[in-house]
């Protein structure tokens, strides 16, 4: 029986983790009163019978329940940006390289990737670890996520509007225009670029489902490349992933009257990676659950490999 807490449980990753967990046979979880959320003694003894504790909380929260934790034997899994490109951390994404997955199995401690790096990096990191795109290059993305996302208070905010004023909805509203988004940081470091991505997100009138475009010159390679020769290296790359599907060069199986469905991996696990374009400039698209494989299949997925469960147990991919 693996005994798990999740500190920050009220919050939208969560509830949903806990909903993921609550009725599996191998799983006890450990509750704190709600009196008791802040009273640092009833926390510690909570972290110090759990096998593993799952953070939900802001960063500085996520921070301090660390340094709580009396026992250096205490393992971690943090959903926030705190501990993302923390050296001691194992960032807790692992299709990543070859080596990610066993050493998130023998982690003490397991970042969660953000929603948007998760979608940057997945198809971006190949193309740099073979040396076609150059760590100098100056690279574009663009997203839009649904409303839960931005937790509690956004949801609200939409559900509001759509329930006062359904014939002014809020449709698709870029944000983070100062270009300081807290994703800038492991999009850069994991990609291994010299400078961050221009990365212009926003936030679409749905609940659920992301779409994340990644924009490349010809300028930025090594070599010429085309769309068929990156698919190729993504589905080599990807080709034993249960949780990554990559589709053909400029395949347009997925669009619908040409356009690309952001909803359509909702209640999944599953990222899949298009390529778009031509030889001069290629477009990535990774489209996934932004609560699943961007948040709480996250971690429920870090969750199994550091307990020795099947990886994908809970999961739907």
């Amino acid at each position: 029986m693996h005994k798990i807490f999740i500190d920050g449980q009220a919050g939208t990753t969560g509830l949903q983790i806990h909903q993921r967990l609550q009725h599996k046979a191998d799983i006890c979880l450990l509750n704190i009163a709600d009196e008791d959320r802040k009273n640092r003694d009833v926390k510690r003894q909570i972290m110090e019978e759990a096998d593993l504790v799952i953070l939900c909380l802001p960063d500085e929260a996520a921070i301090d329940s660390v340094k709580l934790a009396s026992s250096d034997k205490t393992r971690f899994i943090d959903a926030s940006t705190a501990h993302r490109t923390n050296g001691a951390w194992v960032y807790g994404l692992p299709e990543m390289n070859g080596e990610n997955r066993s050493r998130i199995e023998s982690a003490q401690s397991v970042s969660n990737p953000g929603c948007y790096p998760t979608g940057f990096l997945l198809p971006l990191i190949p193309l740099i670890e073979q040396a076609w795109l150059k760590p100098s290059a100056q690279i574009s993305c663009s997203a839009v996520s649904g409303y839960s996302g931005g937790g509690r208070k956004l949801i609200e905010a939409y559900e509001k509007q759509e329930r006062d004023n359904p014939g002014d909805l809020w449709h698709s509203r870029p944000y983070s225009l100062r270009l300081s988004h807290k994703h800038l940081s492991e999009m850069q470091h994991y990609a291994n670029l010299d400078s961050p991505p221009l990365f212009l997100p926003s936030v679409a009138h749905f609940a659920q489902g992301m779409l994340v475009s990644t924009g490349l010159f010809r300028e930025s390679f090594n070599q010429a490349v085309d769309p068929g020769q990156v698919v190729e290296l993504l589905m080599s790359t990807y080709r034993d992933e249960p949780c990554v599907n990559v589709y053909g060069p400029n395949d347009e199986s997925q669009l619908q009257g040409g356009f690309l469905d952001p909803q359509a991996n909702n209640g999944t696990n599953r990222l899949d990676i298009f390529v778009f374009g031509n030889e001069q400039q290629i477009l990535l698209v990774s489209r996934l659950d932004n609560l699943g494989k961007g948040a709480s299949g996250a971690a429920i997925q870090n969750l199994n490999l550091m307990l020795g469960r099947p990886e994908l147990e809970g999961l739907s991919s």
